[in-house]
Order: structure tokens, then sequence, then C-alpha cells
């Protein structure tokens, strides 16, 4: 009889394994199923999504070509999805915060999915984290046929493959997830690329076609050289390229506004000529201005569409800092020197500033920018409430209404001062501003700014203001979970400019 119950049970589990909705070779999780899928196969990515996300729908075709070229593998792994507007069990389970959230799950254990969006991205990442770092190429065939597979491939020639210039390569290449790497120790596919010794070549689909590495093999040099060499010289930000871009080593970047994007144009020409020389130093990008999605990259540099064709430059890690060159033509020479000048510190920050509006003290509400701020912001006869806003943020928006109420109750204070900037328009030299909205304090009698991270309700805010702009007062600062859950909620309403700069 526990033979035939057993018999039984097995049966009945073996008509519901498997049984998943799918489109395009993607399994379509829910909150019942998803379990039963990271049980039953090893290796499953999932994307938790939104049917509005702006992301989530550029991201569709590509995540359903790499469920597709692994399906034609008979791979072991599979591509599943979840709409986590509708499966909210499993969301929060999994701690979605924001869309699309892609998450890789090896025998029911989870990691983050960080590579790029294309589906070669995909493919090549998944493969990293499921097979060994570098392919074994047992002959020229093989060896052409990964060549030709992806934009970037990197070959390690290497007579005995445990030598240690090959051990070193074999660490690198499980470090880097979206380029695959092959081994190489075939004597005729050495003379097929003529290769006479032991090397490393790396080939791709742009620019030179091809590039040797020279020098001592360490793992930080041969890092250098293929975050150097793995993108082209000049790369057009796409939703795309976008993870490549910032995700690399290089945290220079130039960037150059046009809607001429033809790669025979004159000043696409001169840009790229100029690119050869920074190679490894600062990042050359250009941006599409004539693509609406990119209006937003625009009014962060403070540009208009009648500005362009410009260039602009940004340095990521020192605070976004951004410079502006001292001239506008649009030469090879011009791009050189305005690229040299800032990273010999010859170039002082471009901070962008609006005109000081005639009717900037009228309302309650005091209107400041870059050129009026530090006048009246500190004043030190005053302590000053500044909301630094942007003009599309939707908690912006919602706080308008208390904000105005509160410049009401204080507009005959000769104490306080309520004011607001649009941080979008108008930047300072001390005073970042990271999400919006931002609320700073400048107390009377004092040079230090204080952060306001209370209620934001009249209530708050005055208490905040009677107690002369305390710290006790300013409530704590929002922890990394409680800022995600703003940004989804900004998402929502502006779904489809997350990732941008």
């Amino acid at each position: 009889m526990k033979v035939l119950a057993i018999f039984l049970l097995v049966a009945v589990a073996g008509i519901f394994a498997g049984e998943y909705a799918e489109e395009e070779s993607v399994l379509v999780l829910t909150d019942s199923n998803i379990e039963d899928a990271l049980t039953e196969f090893q290796y499953v990515l999932v994307e938790f999504y939104a049917p509005w996300c702006g992301h989530c729908k550029a991201l569709a075709p590509e995540y359903a070509k790499a469920a597709q070229a692994l399906a034609a593998e008979n791979s072991e792994i599979k591509l599943a999805k979840v709409d986590a507007t509708v499966e909210s069990k499993c969301g929060e389970k999994y701690g979605v915060r924001g869309y699309p959230t892609i998450k890789f799950f090896r025998n029911g254990k989870s990691i983050d999915y960080q590579a790029g969006r294309t589906a070669s991205d995909i493919v090549n990442w998944l493969k990293k984290k499921t097979g060994p770092p570098a392919t074994v190429v047992e002959n020229k065939e093989q060896a052409a046929a990964l060549i030709e597979k992806d934009q970037v491939v990197v070959l390690g020639f290497f007579k005995d493959a445990k030598s240690d210039d090959a051990k070193v390569f074999i660490d690198v290449a499980a470090t880097i997830d979206e380029i695959p790497f092959g081994i190489v120790s075939d004597e005729d596919t050495f003379k097929e690329y003529e290769m006479e010794a032991d090397g490393i070549m790396l080939f791709k689909k742009f620019d030179e076609g091809k590039n040797r590495y020279e020098g001592e093999v360490t793992s930080e040099n041969l890092k250098t050289f293929i975050s150097g060499n793995s993108l082209p010289l000049v790369i057009e930000f796409t939703q795309e390229s976008a993870q490549k871009i910032f995700g690399g080593d290089v945290k220079t970047h130039l960037l150059l506004f046009t809607s001429e994007i033809e790669s025979d144009n004159e000043v696409m020409v001169a840009y790229k000529e100029a690119a050869a020389d920074f190679k490894s130093r600062v990042l050359f990008i250009f941006i599409n201005t004539a693509d609406e999605d990119n209006s937003r990259i625009l009014e962060f540099f403070g540009l208009k569409k009648e500005d362009v064709p410009a260039v602009r430059l940004i340095k990521l890690e020192d605070d976004m800092t951004k410079f502006k060159p001292e001239t506008n033509e649009l030469t090879a020479d011009a791009f050189k020197g305005f690229a040299n000048k800032v990273l010999d510190g010859q170039l002082k920050p471009h901070l962008m500033t609006e005109e000081v509006p005639e009717d900037w003290d009228s309302k309650p509400v005091k209107v400041l920018v870059g050129k009026n701020f530090d006048e009246v912001a500190k004043n030190k006869d005053k302590a000053v409430l500044v909301e630094f806003y942007a003009p599309w943020c939707g908690h912006c928006k919602q706080l308008a209404p208390i904000w105005d109420e509160l410049g009401e109750k204080y507009e005959s204070s000769d104490s306080v001062v309520v004011a607001k900037m649009d941080a979008t328009a108008n930047e300072l030299e001390d005073v970042r501003v990271q999400s919006f909205p931002t609320i700073k304090c400048f107390p009377k009698n004092s040079d230090e700014a204080v952060d306001y991270n209370g209620e934001r309700t009249l209530e708050g805010f005055s208490k905040f203001l009677d107690s002369g702009c305390s710290k006790t007062e300013a409530g704590q600062a929002m922890d990394e979970d409680d800022y995600d859950e703003e940004e989804e909620d900004d998402e929502e309403e502006e779904p489809d400019t997350h990732d941008e700069l």
C-alpha cells in the first residue's frame, strides 16, 4: 500500500512539474508556482517587473532573445518573469523595491543580477555563473565561432594551460561577467592567429578589430587593458549601453550632445579622433538629442535643444561634478584641450544657475537660484529653510501646498525665511543634492547647514523652525530601504528615467 501511495505521489508530481505558462521561451511565474520552479530548475534568472515600467518594456525583447538562445542550446538555465504588481507575495519575499528587479537563483538561493541588459550580456553573465570562467578552445574552428558570436571576446593563448600567466587569466575571467573568455593551447590555433608565443588577444567588432595585450600579466594590468578596449572609442548612450557606461572602470565621461549621429559626420569624425588619445582615462559618449527619451539628460546639464551640438564633461566619482568647455569649437583639438584641462585640474567645475527672477521675494516662499543663494540663505541674521526640488518630482508636487502654507505662516517673521530652489537648474559649490526633495536649514548665526528628515507636515516644519533648526528636531535620515520606497513611487510617475544621468 505504501509503495502504491509513493508511486501516486511521484506520478502526480510528474504531471504538474514543469507546467508553467511560457512567453517567447520565458517562464511566467506566479505567487503559487515560483517556489516549484526554483525547486525544479537548478538555475533560474527571474525578472520581477511592472507592466507600466519603461525599462521593463525596453528589456523585454532582449530578455526573450536571451531565453531563446539558451533554449536553442538545450541549456539548463531558465529565464522567468513575475508581474510583481500582481504577484505581490513573492515580490515582497524577494525584496522587490523597484522595477525591473532581476535575481539569479542557483538551487533556490539568490544573488542580484547587475550586468548589462542586452541578450548577449545576459547569456554571457549566466554562463559565467554556471560554468567555467573561460571556455577551453580545442581548435581554430571553435575559436572562430567564439569570436564571431559576441561583440567582444578575450582569448588567452597559453601552451601550458596551467602556467602562472594562464592562472591570472582565468582569475580575471572569473571577475568579468559580460565578456566571454577562451583559453587556447592548440598549436594550429596559435598559428591561425599569428601567435608565436603565449599571449592574450581581445577581439571586437568595432574600431581596430582586435588588441594584443603587452606587458607583465597581472590581474590589475589585464583588467585595465580589457576595460580600456572593450568599449568603442565613441559610444552612444542608450538603454542598452547604460550599464556598460556606468559600470565600467572609467568614471570621467566626455559627452557630445548632437542630433547628427552619422559616423562620417565632421563633428563625429573629430570626436573619434580625439577619443583615441584618452583610452582608459576618459570615456567619449554621444547622446542623440533627437531622441525624446534623452531630454532629461539635457536638462541635467542645463542644456536646451537649441544649444546643441555641445560638449560637457562629468566626473562620476567626484559628486557628479560637471565641466563646461571655454570654447564652443567642435574640433579634435578643442575636444582634446577640454579633456586635458579637466584632467590637469586647470578648469573649475561648471555650476548651473538661472537668472534671479524679478519677483523672487514677492511671495511668502522666496525663490532662490545660484546667483542669489549665498546672499539669502547664508544671511546669518535669519534661519533660512530651503526646499531643493525638481519640477518633475512627484513628492515635490505633493509637498508644494504645505510649503506654501509654511511660507505664509512665517511671512512676517524677522528671523525666519522659507525658500525653494530648482536644483535641476541651479547648482552650488558647497551644497550637494542627491534626491528630491532635499530640505536644509541654514540656521541663524551659523555656518553649518542642518538636513531636515522629519515629517513633511506643517506641524513638523514649524516645530523644527521654532527650535532654531535644532538637530534633535531634524528627524532621522531615511535608511536605504526607505529611500528605495520613495524612488519606487517616483518611478511609477516617471518610469523611464531611473537609469539616466
